[in-house]
């Protein structure tokens, strides 16, 4: 079994503008918040997208996956859980479970997959640098 890494937590408050016409989140909020959260573990993690960037690296979106469970509305507070999944290869995949906050009910489960792509030259690399390695090397697994 791949050991995985610990989930981080993510809280939004569901905004007018994160809604359709009926208070519903509307889906593609859900992916700019998974994005929000993925972008934020990293930082919190000490590496930060312009690191990814000053190495070269672009991280295209390769594969998306909602499942959804319930609807959130607006001003319910969402938690973003996101988690890493250990990379061996050129790919990258990220685990969500968005819950309602107050009733930890989730409420879509996502998986992203995002291919690691030389920013110059557009093609995929095998290996990341060992610099942004190092930091995911370091990362926190569930224990």
């Amino acid at each position: 079994m791949v050991e995985q890494f610990r989930w981080f937590d993510y809280p939004v408050t569901v905004q007018p503008h994160h809604t359709d016409y009926a208070g519903i989140v509307w889906h593609g909020t859900y992916i700019a918040w998974m994005e929000e959260a993925r972008v934020t573990y990293l930082n919190a993690c000490g590496l930060s997208f312009a690191d990814w960037v000053k190495a070269g690296v672009d991280l295209p979106v390769v594969d998306l996956v909602l499942k959804y469970r319930r609807s959130l509305t607006l001003g319910d507070t969402a938690l973003v859980k996101a988690r890493l999944t250990p990379t061996k290869g050129v790919r990258v995949v990220w685990h969500y479970d968005i819950q309602n906050a107050a009733t930890g009910e989730t409420c879509i489960e996502g998986t992203v997959t995002l291919a690691m792509v030389d920013f110059s030259t557009r093609r995929v690399l095998r290996r990341l640098p060992a610099p942004l390695q190092a930091v995911l090397d370091q990362m926190p697994l569930m224990r």
